[in-house]
C-alpha cells in the first residue's frame, strides 16, 4: 500500500533561516503569527525542515509521496517565491514530490498570470488558499476566473477551513461553512479540497453530495480526537498531516509522520484514505 500525504508544507531556506525576519521584512504578518508562535511551555508549534529532511522522515515513516501546498500567502511575491522553489523541488524529486502553486487574487491580473505560468511548470493544484484570511472575496471575478483554470486544466483547489467549534488560538480566523458549500455548487467543474477535515464538513450529508468536494485530515489530532476517522461520511477523504506541524506536542518535539498514521491505521483508516483516493484524484499510476 502507498501512502501519501496530501498536506505538507515547505519554506524556501531563505524564510527557514529567520522565519520572523523574514516575515516581518516581507509584510507576511499573518503566518508569522500562525508559524512562528510557540506554545504555552514555549515550544514551538512546527519546524522549519529543509527538503532533504522532509524525505527522511517520509522515509522514517514509509511514506511513498507527499504533495506540498503552498501557503495562504498575503504579498503576491511571497506567491512567487514559493511556486518557484517548488517547482524546483519537484524537479529535483519528482518520484516523491508534487506541489500546488500559492496565488492571492487580491494582487490582480499577475495573480492569474502566476497560476497560469506555476501550472505550466508543473505544479499540479491551487492552495492552500484562503479567502478569508488573504482578503478576497468568495465571489470576486478574478477568483472565479482562477477558479476556472483550475477546472480547465482538471487540477484541484485546497482551502484552508476552520471549524466554527473548534477552540481559539493566536491567528485563528472565522472561514463560515456556508460559504465553501455554495462555493462549490456554484462551481461544480471545479475539484475542491476542504482542509482539515473541511471544518467538519466531510461528514455532512450535504457535501457527500457534491461530487467536487474532497477534504484532507491535517493537523487532525489538534483539531478531533480519533474517533473522526470512523465520523466521514464521504469516500472522498485525503490523508494529509500539516507537516511540519508538531501533532502531538505532548509527546513530540519534532515534526514526523509515522504517530498519525498510526492513529489512523488504528481507528480503521482505509488504504484509499492513506493513499488510493489521492491515485484516484491526481490519476497518478
Amino acid at each position: 500500500m502507498s501512502i501519501i500525504d496530501a498536506h505538507v508544507h515547505l519554506y524556501p531556506p531563505v524564510v527557514n533561516a529567520d522565519p520572523a525576519v523574514w516575515a516581518a521584512a516581507n509584510g507576511e504578518s499573518h503566518w508569522a503569527t500562525l508559524c512562528t508562535r510557540q506554545r504555552k511551555n514555549g515550544a514551538p508549534v512546527q519546524t522549519f525542515p529543509s527538503v532533504d529532511q522532509l524525505l527522511c522522515d517520509m522515509d522514517a515513516a514509509g511514506v511513498s509521496r507527499a504533495v506540498l501546498l503552498g501557503w495562504y500567502w498575503e504579498k503576491h511575491e511571497s506567491c512567487v517565491a514559493q511556486n518557484r522553489f517548488y517547482a524546483d523541488c519537484v524537479r529535483a524529486h519528482p518520484d516523491r514530490l508534487s506541489a500546488f502553486a500559492t496565488v492571492n487574487p487580491k494582487a490582480g491580473p499577475v495573480a492569474f498570470d502566476e497560476a497560469c505560468r506555476a501550472l505550466d511548470d508543473g505544479l499540479c493544484g491551487l492552495g492552500e488558499l484562503s479567502p478569508h484570511s488573504q482578503g478576497f472575496q468568495m465571489n470576486d471575478p478574478l477568483w472565479r476566473q482562477i477558479l476556472a483554470l483550475a477546472a480547465k486544466w482538471k487540477v484541484p483547489v485546497n482551502l484552508h477551513v476552520t471549524d466554527p467549534a473548534s477552540r481559539p488560538y493566536l491567528g485563528r480566523v472565522e472561514t463560515p461553512l456556508e460559504g465553501f458549500v455554495q462555493l462549490a455548487r456554484e462551481c461544480p467543474a471545479t475539484t475542491f479540497i476542504l482542509a482539515h477535515w473541511g471544518g467538519g464538513l466531510a461528514w455532512s450529508p450535504e457535501v457527500v453530495s457534491l461530487g467536487n468536494v474532497w477534504c484532507d485530515t491535517a493537523a487532525s489530532p489538534l483539531l478531533y480526537d480519533a474517533g473522526v476517522w470512523d465520523k466521514a461520511l464521504t469516500e472522498r477523504v485525503l490523508f494529509g498531516s500539516d507537516y511540519p506541524l508538531i501533532l502531538y506536542p505532548k509527546k513530540e518535539t519534532a515534526p514526523e509522520f509515522g504517530a498519525l498514521l498510526d492513529e489512523a491505521k488504528q481507528a480503521g483508516a482505509s488504504a484509499a484514505v492513506l493513499g488510493g483516493n489521492a491515485v484516484k484524484l491526481f490519476g497518478w499510476w
